[in-house]
């Protein structure tokens, strides 16, 4: 299962009662952070999800409202005795930004490692499969979906058949390869083809594309960004490389995603809530995101 938290839902500038956009994923106790705002710090000691354990940081571009709270989060996972390697994921020109950031807090007790990736790359966040997608923005920004995957049911009828003794059954269950006596054991030999996953899909500072949509098929959930709820604004939300509300629903209605989530408001749009009803005509399952807004996805059964 995967546990998410918007840790906040604003754009621009954060507000008293609105934090700038980030998504916390949780897995197995490890957590992969997208983006981080002036205000993500504050956020993430308020949903209650130790700073400590956040091993991948995605950012999506290098805009202040996503990055300007690295270099006090940081501080503070040190403080925390956090002595691991942390995996920061970016576009072309991450390495710089870092260590531009760094300059305030060069001592951490804990390696920083940079990935400057590329559009429609796929890499590893832990358990989670990342894509990464360029989207249409005024500076170069990358959209990422998260992928869980879920291996196949164990087989006990051929685990037995192939006298497997029982003590190798949950290592086998894990992925690995047993070897005993004269034997190899791998996982193929008692697990069924893969089963459905969790994929979660965030995209912020965007403007629509038919490879958005490509990424966001089937999510479980996609956050998506509503820079405005007001049809009239759509055309300055445009110009400015965004999205309103409608447009994030036709996206989220032509990837079948199961849940939208809106994020990134414009301070200038007091009452998100305003524009629900309407959205939700073009897709029903669309929720306003607010700070700490908290869900726990599970697989599903088949």
């Amino acid at each position: 299962m995967l546990d998410i938290c918007l840790l906040g839902c604003g754009g621009m500038l954060p507000l008293p009662k609105r934090f700038l956009t980030s998504l916390l994923i949780r897995h197995q106790g490890k957590q992969t952070l997208i983006d981080c705002g002036e205000s993500t710090q504050v956020a993430l000691h308020l949903c209650g999800w130790s700073t400590k354990h956040i091993d991948n940081i995605l950012i999506t571009h290098f805009h202040g409202d996503h990055v300007i709270g690295l270099p006090g989060m940081l501080m503070t996972m040190g403080n925390q005795g956090r002595t691991e390697p942390v995996h920061i994921y970016g576009g072309v020109g991450l390495t710089k930004i870092i260590e531009g950031l760094m300059v305030v807090c060069q001592q951490l007790p804990f390696e920083l490692v940079c990935h400057e990736i590329l559009p429609e790359e796929t890499f590893k966040a832990g358990e989670l499969e990342v894509t990464a997608i360029a989207v249409e923005h005024r500076v170069p920004c990358l959209a990422y979906s998260l992928y869980l995957p879920r291996q196949g049911k164990f087989d006990v009828a051929r685990a037995k058949a192939k006298q497997i003794p029982q003590q190798f059954w949950s290592r086998l269950q894990q992925g690995q390869t047993v070897e005993w006596e004269d034997k190899v054991f791998v996982p193929e030999d008692v697990l069924g083809k893969a089963r459905q996953g969790l994929k979660i899909t965030y995209s912020t500072d965007c403007r629509p594309s038919s490879r958005l949509v490509e990424l966001v098929k089937d999510s479980d959930l996609y956050v998506a960004e509503g820079l405005y709820g007001d049809e009239e604004k759509k055309a300055g939300a445009a110009e400015k490389g965004h999205m309103v509300f409608s447009e994030a629903a036709q996206i989220a209605q032509e990837a079948q995603a199961k849940e939208m989530w809106l994020t990134h408001y414009s301070p200038a749009m007091l009452d998100p809530e305003e524009f629900l009803e309407q959205t939700r005509l073009i897709f029903p399952q669309t929720f306003c995101g607010d700070n700490l807004l908290t869900k726990t996805f599970k697989f599903v059964e088949e």
